[in-house]
């Protein structure tokens, strides 16, 4: 077996990714580099160079905040005695090492594996390894990249990879397979059971009007809910149960395993749905509770009975050996009500006709639930991939932004970091870059709360601003986007206010500036022909 790939060649590749902007530049460093790799550095290596320590389904996390990894480096590094230098499987044992310690004393335990861990780097190696260890490697290469260099390593076509991608949810995986076992396996590459897949995402709409015309008529509308989205998992008897982020949740819900146990006929299936707590009368709770049942691993038997849960099913993806993400949406909604029975399905139309869609808008937002989802009838489901096969339908715009730092308040607020820095996600460079700043929307528990969970993933510190690693999504409202030359991104929010703190949401899940483009345009559009009409 060749011996095991350093990390300072790790270190290497970075900078220099980190130093060129050109695109086949990066996916030729990141080819060469792959073709170097063991069989067991494979899946690592490509999961750090896309700024994290684990992969994406891993549910373990290191729990190290920016201010331990401060700590640690503000005291003097000793020289290590140890000359065999540090490798990329390490790297990785020691993140297994940090994830294992939990418990009494876990945070000094944490702090002493780090601390060996940076006593064996050079001063290059210590840069990227703690960009990794805060989850932004900073040096361009996001997903998309990734699976180009991995094409181009593998000389198979780019299609195959991303759809592997897609139904293994894991680029490292992606490259192991490519890269030592060859097209023909990725060609046999199914969705399995217990293997959570990314969740397919939609566009969000402009104008009722143009989704009709843009789906040629008759398009499915299904009610839009402000829960929680969920895979299904079903074999036999064993039932999992997968978050929007594909961490394993079962536990948490055992009120909808034994609904699936009960009403999902199948003995084999992958169902997709949306849970909602709900309150009296049947109307849902705010989005906050029902976060409390998905963060609760103690006495979830007295949570379910204080925040019971309804179930919605949209999708079915996987029966009794099937993969179906290539089957039409309307047969496989046919597939869903033979599976499930129609009393678990989310209230949904077909029509061609405008006025019934807004009827059926109106009785969505009635119902207490955020809006619609259209469909088109003949859509596949691509997951992980936004397209204009689905479109979200909201009576108000909202963008879903990462908290990229925050401000020490004042007056009322002092004491609290309450006035956000909000950032959207560059999908050519990785990169935050901030959209404005807002102090609204947050009641002062909900300040109080921020500031503790900041705190915990702070990076840096000045006089009045904390920098934080790029974890918390919120979703925001606002008035208008306008141009601005304060912000890297070029645009600036006017009169934006936090809605609801989105921990169901990742990093990956934040809108892009591309989509900030694009909603621009939009609203300029819309502008002008208020100004005619005025003229008129």
């Amino acid at each position: 077996m060749n011996e095991e790939t350093s990390f300072s060649e790790f270190a290497d590749l970075s900078e220099a990714l980190e130093k060129t902007s050109k695109r086949n530049e990066k996916k030729r460093l990141i080819s060469n580099f792959l073709l170097k790799l063991r069989e067991d550095e494979i899946k690592p290596a490509v999961t750090f160079l896309v700024g994290r320590p684990f992969v994406e389904a891993d549910s373990r996390i290191l729990e190290v905040g920016g201010r331990t990894l401060y700590r640690i480096m503000g005291k003097s590094k000793q020289e290590t005695l140890i000359q065999k230098p540090l490798t990329i499987l390490n790297v990785k044992e020691y993140f297994e090492e940090v994830a294992k310690a939990t418990g009494k004393k876990s945070r000094k335990r944490k702090e002493n594996i780090i601390k060996g861990l940076l006593s064996q780097t050079t001063s290059l190696e210590t840069k990227y390894l703690l960009r990794i260890l805060q989850g932004e490697l900073k040096i361009g290469v996001v997903e998309g990249m990734m699976l180009e260099g991995i094409s181009e390593a593998t000389s198979i076509n780019l299609e195959l990879i991303q759809r592997c991608n897609m139904l293994l949810g894991s680029v490292g995986e992606v490259a192991r397979i490519a890269l030592n076992i060859g097209r023909e396996a990725l060609e046999k590459i199914g969705l399995q059971l217990f293997k959570p897949i990314k969740p397919m995402l939609a566009e969000m709409s402009y104008n009722l009007v143009e989704v009709l015309k843009y789906n040629g008529g008759k398009t499915a509308f299904e009610y839009k809910f402000d829960g929680a989205r969920i895979q299904i998992h079903k074999k036999g008897d064993e039932i999992r149960i997968f978050s929007r982020r594909l961490n394993d949740v079962t536990e948490s819900l055992p009120d909808i395993v034994e609904l699936a146990k009960t009403e999902v006929i199948a003995k084999n299936t992958l169902v997709e749905g949306e849970v909602v707590a709900i309150g009296s009368e049947d109307r849902p709770l705010p989005f906050q509770d029902l976060m409390r049942r998905f963060r609760r691993v103690h006495e979830v038997g007295s949570m379910t009975r204080e925040i019971p849960l309804k179930l919605y099913l949209f999708d079915i993806l996987f029966l009794e050996g099937e993969t179906l993400i290539d089957v039409p949406y309307v047969e496989r909604w046919s597939l869903l009500n033979q599976t499930c029975g129609s009393h678990l399905l989310a209230k949904r139309i077909i029509t061609d006709n405008l006025e019934e869609v807004n009827a059926f808008l109106k009785s969505a937002i009635k119902a207490g639930h955020e809006g619609l989802m259209a469909k088109a009838l003949n859509s596949n489901y691509t997951p992980g991939i936004r397209g204009k096969k689905w479109f979200k339908i909201k009576p108000t715009e909202h963008l879903d932004l990462l908290i990229a730092a925050a401000e020490w308040g004042y007056g009322r607020r002092i004491g609290w970091l309450s006035n956000y820095h909000l950032a959207a996600r560059d999908e050519e460079t990785g990169e935050f870059l901030m959209l404005g700043k807002t102090f609204k929307g947050l009641a002062d528990n909900e300040f109080k709360e921020m500031t503790r969970r900041l705190e915990e993933i702070k990076i840096s510190e000045d006089n009045y601003t904390v920098y934080v690693k790029p974890e918390i999504v919120v979703e925001v409202a606002y008035n208008e986007i306008q141009k601005s030359p304060h912000y890297k991104s070029g645009f600036a929010l006017r009169f934006a206010r936090i809605t609801q703190i989105r921990d169901d949401k990742g990093p990956t899940d934040v809108d892009t500036i591309g989509r900030i483009k694009v909603l621009y345009e939009k609203q300029f559009e819309t502008k002008s022909k208020v100004t005619l009409r005025q003229q008129l």
